[in-house]
């Protein structure tokens, strides 16, 4: 339980914050967009990566990553290894977006292709914001509150919803107060707090269960092996698209087939930290091309320490209980026949928060719990409120003044914190409905992926080309999702061969994949069926219209130290991989 102590560190915390908030309100300029959604487009590498890494580390690894961690070792792994995703950011799709002077991705896709490109894809992105990063923001901090505050109850309300309202309205105060410039400065500071926080879980989890061999002992080889050919009990291979399995839990019930993983997984990784607003936005309000490329370079440096951050916090866990050197954490993650709770495995970080680390040290910990939870929800709050913003109703007023954008922004955020408020009852009542959220990412990311990378690279796709593959790729998703829900909130499996059956049982890294290689013939024929884009209007947008100005103003901004931490950061993962290997 929470000491005195540890609560006087925690407030010490949250004034900090305020006060570096307040800071960001006073600096700013209150009446620009260009400083309220990209901090008036003046950070330093050092700001950029550290709220890049400090977005990106936020409820999936806290209850995800550390979940897997607990049941399936290091597999899941290979999302955090992605660092080199944001190399590809910062030395191939950054300059083109940089260059560009964009607020947000769809207004990119506007420039590159059409108007209608634009609206399509802030809409998808919205749906995905909402039902994902705020959806799961809000329930991870229902988790980690339970963990911690187990015995609360306040008008009715226990610490699950307690924490959740509380978390959601302090972030959402100082994300419309102090808009990107408020949400990056605290973020550069909730990096540290993270990662110190998960240094000392790790720490006094491994100082309690006796060193890293011992946790190599009793986890087993198996766990330690990114690479194993793990599938449910009773699939012979895990080339299997189609199997009975796959109606289990994705995130944490069910194993991730390798050649899956090593397909699939790189699509979503490149959507994700080269495409995706929540994460691109740091870079747009970079000072220029040196600082984003340094910022992306610096955080995935930062991007490989989840692996050991979380993930191994999470095996430890496990190790604990299932030694038994830990009766507390044994009794809440293996039933009286000694069989793991998965569902329970959510809450392996909190649990080593509560029952290893000592007096004060806890507070600091729980610091970065809340930093965590706190950081990635003010991300998508701000990168949703520049998408509603800057998409929709900049086009619908015109003539609006940069006041009044600001305003709206406000505005789009306060319904953002209202509609995360709305989730709390859906997330907690629905069972296994935080699972299937996880898939999301994997139906929606697909044609945002296709029409962002070979438009750059194929300067002869055309708007209609790019419409007719963001329509084509989000329904297919929708149709999954659609099919799916009944059965993942309860409800009766679909008739074993039917179409819907089908459907609902390819293994959703395989739909992502079909997805993909949809999307892709789609925007070959319906561009290569249509008239060519006129490429004056797209110079500087792809690498066959860069003119030599745009070549040399790229060249002029790295160095060979660049060049040597991209190469270090490639070897890093390269090392890491091996020693999860065999």
């Amino acid at each position: 339980m929470l000491t005195t102590l540890d609560w006087i560190i925690i407030l010490f915390y949250f004034g900090v914050i305020a006060g570096i908030s307040w800071w960001a309100v006073k600096k700013k300029d209150k009446t620009s967009a260009d400083d309220y959604f990209l901090a008036g487009r003046h950070l330093g590498w050092f700001v950029v990566g550290a709220s890049i890494f400090a977005s990106n580390i936020g409820s999936e690894h806290l209850v995800g990553l550390a979940g897997s961690g607990a049941t399936d070792g290091v597999a899941l792994a290979h999302y955090e290894l992605h660092a080199w995703c944001l190399l590809v950011l910062g030395w191939i799709m950054g300059p083109f977006f940089m260059r560009s002077k964009v607020f947000t991705m769809p207004e990119f896709l506007e420039r590159r292709f059409t108007p209608h490109a634009r609206t399509v894809l802030s809409l998808i992105s919205l749906f995905a914001y909402i039902l994902t990063k705020i959806a799961v923001g809000i329930f991870a901090g229902g988790v980690v509150f339970r963990a911690l505050l187990p015995d609360v109850n306040i008008m009715g309300m226990d610490s699950f919803w307690i924490g959740s309202i509380l978390l959601i309205i302090l972030t959402g105060i100082y994300t419309i107060i102090g808009g990107l410039r408020a949400v990056v400065y605290t973020e550069t500071l909730q990096t540290f707090v993270k990662i110190i926080g998960a240094i000392l879980v790790t720490y006094y989890g491994l100082k309690a269960l006796g060193g890293w061999d011992k946790l190599r002992e009793i986890c087993g080889s198996e766990m330690f092996n990114l690479w194993k050919p793990v599938v449910p009990d009773g699939v012979e291979s895990t080339w299997a698209p189609v199997k009975e399995a796959t109606r289990q839990a994705w995130y944490f019930n069910d194993k991730y087939p390798w050649p899956a993983m090593l397909l699939c997984a790189p699509i979503i990784g490149l959507w994700y930290w080269c495409t995706d607003q929540y994460i691109v936005q740091r870079i747009l309000g970079a000072k220029n091309d040196k600082e984003a490329r340094r910022g992306t370079i610096f955080a995935g440096f930062l991007k490989l320490t989840p692996v050991f951050l979380f993930i191994i916090p999470g095996m430890i866990c496990f190790a604990l209980a299932k030694s038994g050197l830990n009766p507390d954490i044994h009794k809440e993650l293996f039933d009286a026949n000694g069989q793991l709770i998965r569902e329970r495995a959510q809450a392996a970080f909190p649990l080593l928060v509560t029952h290893v680390l000592p007096v004060g040290v806890r507070g600091i910990v729980v610091a970065g719990l809340l930093a965590a939870l706190m950081s990635a929800l003010a991300g998508v709050f701000n990168a949703s409120s520049s998408l509603f913003t800057m998409d929709f109703y900049s086009k619908l007023r015109p003539k609006a003044t940069q006041a009044q954008l600001v305003r709206i922004g406000r505005v789009a955020t306060v319904v953002m914190v209202i509609i995360g408020l709305l989730w709390i009852p859906v997330i907690q009542g629905a069972k296994g409905l935080y699972d299937y959220l996880q898939g999301i990412q994997a139906y929606l990311a697909p044609p945002i992926f296709v029409v962002f990378f070979f438009g750059v690279f194929m300067k002869r796709l055309n708007g209609p080309g790019c419409l007719a593959t963001l329509l084509t790729g989000f329904v297919m998703g929708v149709v999954r999702l659609i099919i799916d829900t009944p059965v993942k909130l309860g409800g009766t499996p679909y008739t074993e061969g039917s179409f819907l059956w089908i459907i609902n049982n390819i293994f959703f890294q395989y739909y992502s994949l079909l997805i993909t290689i949809v999307c892709i013939i789609v925007f070959l024929v319906v561009s290569y069926a249509t008239k060519p884009p006129d490429y004056a209007k797209i110079s500087g947008l792809t690498f066959s219209t860069l003119t030599p100005q745009d070549r040399l103003e790229t060249r002029a901004s790295w160095n060979a130290k660049d060049v040597i931490l991209s190469i270090l950061l490639i070897a890093a993962i390269i090392a890491i991989y091996t020693y999860f290997t065999g």
